[in-house]
């Protein structure tokens, strides 16, 4: 078998995240796309493994369409080995569009609250299972990024790596942290609004699980085990690739903290840095009023209903892109496609400019006089400018399509 292949496709900076946990460790990989799937190369050149990131799993599922879904489920059931993290975990399980790895399915959400969790919570391990490490003990600290949950159903092979348990300090419900409020705010909270904002529904949810496909094996982690500068995490993550390589034990450090402000520039092309330049300054925007912010040096955060996801995945690819050297087929698409880039980039930055102050307006005049400032129209502002939840769309996906065909090219290049 060849190297770990990442599916490319629908993952933003979740495929950044692992990319840059393999190029740290020294691991093999490759970038490759539903098409390419779908077109045999699984079977043509299995890997190792095959990766699924986060991002959206339908988005997933429809890049790879009827044939590449049938070739992974191929691949797997011929011996192959599948780790998908958050979408790629849901990607695996069954259910519409999913690859039907697991007869397990994704549980729905009954509170809106419940999908936006984030930060570092603890988790029950199985300890003697051959994909926990000793090193762990029983119990890890592994964060979350906004996961799906898991509907556990008794038809095959699927058991639980890792339940949830308590929530870490750095701990989020949508953009309020938990973690750090004083002891019993929650508490009087609850009394006093009947509201609980603790995540008490995980307590025990399987948060990692595993089991076979036919002769093949499938590791399902809503957790990102690949998030930069944790520990827990990223000893977790380097026992599997060890189990799934059958490489031995190797020890690995933990995965460098990712500092996007101050990423290196390998190709100094003045249009791509004014694109940096760019989002940099709609980000300052955002932090200028209140709706945006740094949570750590890779992740933004966001007030409740701002894009924030989508401008951290532009702006980490964008990143990325003027972080390595080019080779002649990148640099000839980007010349091809540079002047109507730029033309939407200019619209672009304007269009989220005046959204976010349009944005902070409302926040301001809804205390004030609530009938000033109309939902619909903000939305449909964001809608055309990023598309409607949860897929990319609007002039956002125009910009985000060309910077993830980039990062792919220049993979290939190297």
């Amino acid at each position: 078998m060849s190297s770990i292949y990442i599916l490319w496709d629908d993952s933003h900076i979740w495929g950044l995240l692992i990319k840059r946990a393999l190029e740290a460790w020294n691991i093999d990989h490759e970038l490759v796309r539903g098409h390419q799937i779908a077109q045999g190369l699984l079977a043509g050149k299995p890997p190792a493994a095959l990766i699924v990131p986060g991002g959206w799993a339908k988005g997933k599922a429809l890049h790879l369409g009827g044939p590449g879904i049938l070739a992974i489920q191929k691949y797997v059931g011929e011996g192959g080995n599948y780790l998908g993290f958050c979408g790629g975990a849901g990607l695996g399980l069954s259910g519409a569009g999913g690859l039907g790895l697991s007869c397990w399915e994704r549980k729905g959400f009954e509170n809106r609250l419940h999908h936006f969790l984030s930060g570092h919570i603890n988790l029950k391990l199985d300890v003697g299972n051959p994909l926990v490490p000793e090193s762990l003990g029983d119990t890890a600290l592994v964060p979350v990024w906004w996961p799906g949950q898991f509907s556990p159903q008794h038809c095959d092979s699927t058991t639980t790596l890792g339940r949830y348990r308590e929530p870490g300090h750095d701990f989020w419900v949508a953009d309020l942290c938990v973690g750090g409020l004083p002891e019993g705010t929650l508490s009087d909270w609850e009394n006093m609004y009947g509201i609980n904002l603790l995540p008490d529904f995980l307590h025990d949810r399987p948060a990692i699980v595993t089991g076979a496909s036919g002769k093949g094996r499938f590791i399902l982690s809503y957790p990102h085990l690949e998030t930069p500068a944790s520990p827990q995490a990223n000893a977790w993550l380097s026992h599997i690739l060890d189990t799934l390589l059958e490489n031995g034990t190797t020890k690995r450090p933990a995965l460098p903290a990712w500092e996007l402000a101050t990423t290196p520039v390998q190709w100094n092309e003045p249009e791509l840095l004014s694109v940096r330049n760019s989002l940099e300054k709609i980000i300052a925007t955002g932090q200028g009023h209140f709706l945006l912010f740094w949570r750590n040096p890779w992740l933004l955060g966001w007030r409740r209903g701002i894009p924030g996801a989508a401008l951290n995945s532009l702006f980490a690819l964008v990143c990325k892109v003027i972080s390595t050297e080019p080779g002649s087929e990148s640099m000839q698409f980007w010349n091809s496609v540079k002047d109507e880039f730029m033309t939407y980039m200019d619209i672009f930055e304007k269009g989220v400019t005046g959204y976010l102050l349009a944005e902070r307006f409302a926040m301001t005049m809804r205390s004030l006089e609530p009938d000033t400032v109309f939902p619909r129209g903000l939305q449909e502002q964001r809608n055309g400018l990023f598309g409607p939840p949860p897929g990319a769309g609007g002039i956002y996906a125009k910009l985000l399509s060309v910077m993830e065909e980039l990062v792919w090219m220049m993979d290939k290049e190297i």
